[in-house]
């Protein structure tokens, strides 16, 4: 489907630009009034296709659908790589691992510390009679 198109049919000029909420809300407009459930059982073909249509446009005029190409590559430029590639790209991967790093090396620290701590105060308060036990 054209994005002109997809604009008539949610109601829109021709050759305008509506924001992502403004497609949404004409969306569900078109869809409350259209919806195939709402029609008896003889116009019910007539108002699913109606209903697919409005599916197909709705999907179309989103911010990365079919109809915006650049907005679509832009996302997948994100997808891939985490980042914009306006705001660096693929540039700083090391200082994106660096910090997972340093929170994984501080948390096994921090565990085995605790556990140690645990383990001398168990010992202190519970000492074991048993010579084979430390």
């Amino acid at each position: 489907m054209d994005a002109n198109e997809a604009r008539i049919l949610l109601g829109f000029p021709p050759n305008s630009h509506p924001t992502p909420s403004q497609v949404k809300s004409a969306y569900k407009k078109k869809v409350w009034e259209s919806h195939p459930d709402l029609f008896p059982s003889h116009e019910k073909p007539l108002a699913e296709s109606k209903f697919k249509m409005i599916s197909e446009a709705y999907t179309c005029l989103l911010p990365g659908g079919r109809g915006d190409a650049s907005s679509s590559a832009e996302y997948w430029r994100v997808v891939r790589t985490g980042v914009p590639r306006t705001q660096g790209g693929r540039k700083h991967h090391a200082m994106i691992k660096v910090p997972f790093i340093l929170i994984i090396l501080g948390t096994v620290a921090l565990g085995g510390l605790n556990a140690s701590r645990a383990y001398k105060k168990q010992k202190e308060e519970f000492p074991s009679h048993n010579p084979f036990l430390p």
